[in-house]
This record gives structure tokens, sequence and C-alpha cells, in this order.
């Protein structure tokens, strides 16, 4: 087995910048207004132009950046990995722009409607009521609802249409063909991407080198194991050739897949242990996320996370009967039995 090293060493292309990794895939480091800094953009050489996996969040620096590269790499199509803003917020604004459609899986692009145009539960008074029962105070949820609709302040615009892509599916792009590999727990439906003439995979956010993938329990599915999927869909990149060069949408590029998809899993393996440890007394999600990310955290568009995380890790834990969930005054608690 291959073991973990970044291939291209600590250089980086500053943001805003195009490098090449190999011939006809060029990596573009666009940078975000968010604690994550940055999300890696990949162009890929087609047969009249270039496609984007992924295309940075709507603001006027990210536009700039785009209106400079297209000088150079002129965009035929948008493929993008998941509805998370900064992976499909710029799609709009490049379509109208370029004219170059939309490739999305179904699961991603109905998501990011419903997030957009805050359809049913998939809308911040029922992400407040969820967190609300988990037990988050009343600084943090005030944060948040101030916050208000982070996804249509980072993807105004979606394309009207898009091409569907599913599991297995194999896209061409230029002289190559790429097999899309769905994943589950991060996202609704994420693809990931992999080149067997070139031995490549474009993780998205699916298979990240150095932080661990944000794996949030939605308002939509209060009950629902996305810790479980996430780990279940692990094992497709395991069935890859450990040699395989991983591109992914944050950090550097990086081989060794299954020592880092090992790591993930004993990450979690860990966090898991810890949760069943402060179980031993009555424990909210709220209570739980401080002590499982190791610090305080303020910050509105972190917050989101870690709760959905931590509510994830109780869901996991809950499910294969570790610990039972108890109400009390509309406020879960959760307990090892």
């Amino acid at each position: 087995m291959e073991s973990f090293r970044y291939p291209f060493g600590k250089s980086t292309p500053d943001f805003g910048q195009v490098a090449t990794v190999i011939p006809s895939i060029q990596w573009l480091r666009m940078p975000l207004p968010f604690v994550l800094n940055h999300v890696n953009l990949w162009l890929i050489e087609d047969s009249d132009g270039w496609s984007c996996i992924d295309t940075g969040v709507t603001w006027d620096r990210g536009k700039a950046i785009w209106e400079t590269v297209l000088e150079t790499y002129p965009l035929t199509r948008q493929i993008v990995t998941h509805c998370h803003p900064d992976h499909v917020g710029l799609s709009g604004w490049l379509q109208q722009k370029t004219g170059a459609p939309l490739w999305m899986t179904q699961g991603e692009y109905l998501s990011a409607l419903a997030h957009i145009n805050q359809t049913g539960n998939c809308s911040i008074p029922a992400m407040l009521a969820l967190f609300k029962h988990h037990g988050l105070d009343d600084t943090r949820l005030a944060a948040l609802r101030q916050r208000g609709n982070a996804m249509k302040a980072g993807c105004p615009v979606l394309p009207d249409t898009y091409h569907v892509m599913r599991e297995g599916d194999q896209i061409a792009i230029g002289r190559h063909r790429w097999e899309v590999i769905t994943g589950f727990g991060h996202a609704y439906e994420h693809a990931a991407f992999y080149c067997a003439d070139r031995h490549i995979l474009i993780s998205g956010d699916m298979l990240l080198p150095s932080i661990s993938t944000n794996v949030p329990v939605a308002a939509c599915c209060p009950d629902g194991n996305p810790l479980k999927d996430f780990l279940d869909s692990l094992q497709k990149f395991r069935k890859l050739p450990d040699s395989t060069l991983v591109l992914p949408s944050h950090g550097r590029p990086f081989i060794g897949i299954r020592e880092r998809v090992d790591f993930l899993e004993q990450h979690h393996k860990n966090r898991c242990d810890l949760v069943l440890d402060l179980c031993r007394q009555p424990q909210t999600a709220y209570s739980i996320m401080l002590p499982l990310f190791e610090r305080d955290i303020t910050d509105a568009h972190q917050c989101q996370f870690a709760m959905g995380e931590a509510i994830a890790h109780l869901n996991y834990l809950e499910q294969q009967s570790l610990i039972v969930r108890i109400e009390e005054g509309g406020i879960f608690h959760y307990l090892r039995k």
C-alpha cells in the first residue's frame, strides 16, 4: 500500500491563479470569504474549450477572477460536485456569461433549489427549530437567524436546466472518460469523478487530505444517519488503485487513498468513543459540540456545521442502540445505555 504523500510538495497556486497539474488539467485555487478560505476548481481541457469542476461562491472577487480566467480558458461546461454554495454558487452567473450548461446529480440540483427557495424544512426556521430541540443556546440561535439564507446569498442564481449525472455514468471530457462516483453524508448526492486512464480522482468534499469532511444532520431529515452514509460511501474509494492522484476540493492534491480513508474512519470512531464517554451523564448535541470540536464556536457559519455534525454522531450511536434519547421540556438529551 502506498503511503500518504503530497506529490507536489507544499506548493499551491496563489489565490485566483491557474497552475498545471498534468497536461490538460489545470488547478484554479479560488478564494472564499469564510474561515475555510479557498475551494479548488479543476479545469479540464474539452473538445471545444474547457470544462470546470465546481465554480466557487458568488461574490465580487470570485467573479473578477473568473473574468480573467475565461480570457484564457473558454468555458463550455460546468460540472458540479454538490449543492453547497462554494461549489455551485457561481453556476448561474457563469451560464449567463458563457452559455456553459450545468451538469449535476438530481439530488444535488433539487436540494440547491429547495434551500435557495426555502422550501419546506429546507429553511432557516426549520434549522433553528432543530437546533433548539438539541439544546443550542439563544445567542447562537440569534446569530444563525440574523445570518439568514446563506445558500441564496452564495448562490443567488441557479441555471434553470441541468444535465443529470448518476452513479456509474461515464462522462467524456476531451480524450478521456470520467466515472461518476456518488457519495452520501456530506451532501445529498455528491458526485466525485474517476479517470481510469490517468488514475486521477476528483474527490470533491468526500475525501480531503488534512481536514475531516463535515457530516451534518439536516432539518428536513432530523433522524437521518449521515455519518453511516458517509462511512459507507468511503468504501467506494478503497476500491481505487492506491497510486491514484486525488484532486480534492480543499487542500493539496495527494496520493494514498486507503491511508486517508483509514484515518477518517478512526477519526470518527474516536469521536464516537468521546460522545459515549460524555453520555455517561445526560447530554445535548450542544453540550457535546464544544468537546467534540475542542474549541468554542461563535461564528454562525461554523456553528451550523458543528451542530449538524454533533447531531449526526448522536443519531449514529442511537441507531446502534448504544445511547437513548430522552425529551425533557422540548429538549433532547442523550444517555449511554
